[in-house]
């Protein structure tokens, strides 16, 4: 199956270059290179037992999140979930993480939060103690480490060339990143959809071909904000990516076949890097 880099920077940016894959695991996966060290400013208390005491903590500190999903793995190690709050009127996810301090030690779960803060994952991160939460809507951040007695790590970032995209078509623009999905969907598929917040969903297309692959599909704020994200999508060496976009809108497509099929169907243009 291809694969593209996730696609949340501050904001969207990441949440886009994040959600087709990550590049550490749900435990306490390691960084290439040297391992990492627990950043000095994360707090060693408050401890938590599980991702479900980590979710009640959040319901005692007004931020009520809804479990979405819980990961597969886990057992001694530790364990995890995903799930969904709503701040201000706007939906986001979270996905927590909590490691057991007999098995890891601090700097596991150091090495950990670095990989997923790198780009191009490029993750806001809440932390304390042996537990990180992924924070997908950066701005609420501030209010999930209030609520939990973590601090805020926000993503470390990569310096990204202003490379020259091509004319990208003023219209089609949408007015819900749901509205987008179902034009996708009438191209070439876009079932098994997660809302990551109220601009940004992921989907799966071409099951109906029995070709199954991810997509995220963003909305963006401003033309600017828009091209950030094209940019950072074909910034790294080695990591392939194909985007169809136009107006206010950018679909990140991990199956690179697709893309001159969606941009004919959806009145868009693409922006692809074939990873050398």
């Amino acid at each position: 199956m291809k694969r593209v880099i996730s696609v949340f920077a501050a904001g969207v940016a990441t949440a886009v270059l994040a959600a087709c894959g990550n590049t550490a695991p749900d435990g306490a996966g390691s960084s290439p290179g040297p391992r990492a060290t627990m950043p000095g400013n994360v707090p060693a208390k408050p401890e938590y037992a599980d991702a479900d005491a980590v979710v009640a903590a959040l319901e005692a500190g007004g931020v009520p999140c809804e479990v979405t999903r819980r990961s597969q793995g886990g057992g001694r190690g530790g364990s995890s979930l995903g799930c969904a709050s709503v701040i201000d009127g706007t939906r986001f996810e979270n996905d927590i993480h909590v490691l057991n301090p007999e098995i890891f030690d601090r700097d596991d779960v150091g090495d950990s939060i670095a990989s997923r803060r790198q780009p191009p994952s490029g993750q806001t991160l809440v932390a304390a103690g042996h537990w990180f939460v992924r924070v997908t809507e950066p701005r609420f951040a501030n209010r999930i480490a209030a609520a939990l007695g973590g601090v805020v790590l926000p993503p470390e970032k990569a310096e990204i060339p202003r490379y020259p995209l091509p004319d990208i078509p003023r219209a089609p623009r949408y007015r819900t990143v749901g509205t987008l999905a179902d034009d996708l969907a009438a191209a070439v598929g876009c079932d098994d959809r997660k809302q990551r917040s109220d601009t940004v969903l992921t989907c799966t297309t071409g099951k109906d071909t029995g070709s199954p692959n991810c997509a995220t599909l963003a909305l963006h704020a401003s033309a600017a904000d828009r091209d950030a994200v094209l940019r950072e999508a074909i910034a790294y060496k080695g990591v392939p990516a194909t985007l169809v976009t136009a107006g206010n809108w950018t679909v990140n497509l991990c199956d690179y076949d697709l893309g001159s099929r969606v941009a004919d169907a959806l009145h868009g243009t693409v922006v692809s890097y074939d990873g050398s």
